[in-house]
């Protein structure tokens, strides 16, 4: 069982997940340069026929398109379908994982295991459905996760433990060395600007070049020191890290459970998978 075969309200979520992370990473880019480009325009100071500065309009133009993209921002709030759409399609994840591979609360024993998969579905959507657009509005478990559930032990063992959790450690792992990597680029980017406004600061003191560019070095490197702070590459890189190694430990209880212990196994497991999750979307809060 892969991604493909999870309830459609579980894609509908990844998909306003998705769209909500691309028009705020996009619009944040946007208002980052514009900052940029002002600093530029105010530190040009040729004038062209007569009165006229370009430099002006320049930083007028910036500003105004920086003024735009912080309404849409504020009215328009991305970053809630990002997060709110995250948390409903994890949520959703791990019930169908839990519930194809037996897990509790839904053991292979359970009488009306189905219904209640049905309820706490439903629970998850109706937290959100104020926020996300679903397209889907079928709870029920599709037939693949039916399928898997009423595979024999050993083969339910082995899909969860290819599909699921070695699927989610090869995730965390590739995440955090991205992470590490992005980490690194803006660091050292952010020190040569700062190596770079010092250098033009003293040409500048010494009567060498005349033009003032440290407010414009000054607006980029807190510009990508914003960017950064957004995207939390250091802080990811760490956590993604951390449920990589625990998901490995993991692995070794699950391969030393027997059916009996199984669902109970899983959970912890699914647990373990939460964790990292509850811990991203804590350090970024849905407001309403």
């Amino acid at each position: 069982m892969t991604d493909a075969d999870l309830p459609a309200l579980f894609h509908d979520a990844e998909r306003a997940s998705l769209r909500g992370q691309r028009q705020a990473l996009a619009w944040s880019r946007i208002r980052l340069i514009s900052a940029v480009l002002a600093a530029i325009g105010g530190a040009m100071t040729w004038k062209f026929f007569g009165d006229a500065s370009p430099g002006g309009a320049l930083a007028m133009v910036a500003f105004s398109v920086a003024l735009v993209v912080e309404i849409l921002l504020w009215t328009q709030q991305p970053e809630r379908d990002w997060y709110a759409g995250r948390a409903v399609a994890e949520s959703i994840k791990t019930l169908a994982w839990r519930y194809a591979a037996a897990g509790a609360p839904f053991p292979a024993d359970a009488p009306g295991a189905q219904a209640l998969y049905r309820d706490r579905v439903a629970e998850v959507v109706a937290a959100s459905e104020e926020r996300l657009a679903m397209v889907g509005d079928d709870p029920s478990p599709t037939a693949a996760m039916t399928a898997l559930r009423a595979a024999p032990f050993e083969q339910r063992r082995a899909a969860y433990l290819e599909h699921r959790l070695q699927e989610q450690k090869t995730w965390y792992s590739g995440r955090a060395q991205h992470n590490r990597t992005r980490a690194l680029q803006w660091r050292s980017a952010l020190i040569a600007g700062e190596v770079a406004a010092i250098v033009l600061a003293g040409v500048r003191t010494f009567g060498v070049w005349e033009v003032d560019m440290s407010g414009v070095l000054a607006a980029a490197v807190a510009s990508g020191a914003a960017w950064l702070g957004t995207r939390r590459h250091s802080t990811l890189a760490t956590s993604y890290s951390m449920a990589a190694r625990e998901l490995a430990l993991v692995r070794v209880k699950l391969l030393d459970a027997d059916e009996a212990s199984w669902a109970d196994a899983v959970a912890e497991a699914e647990k373990s998978m939460g964790r990292e999750h509850r811990l991203w979307l804590a350090s970024r809060p849905v407001e309403n």
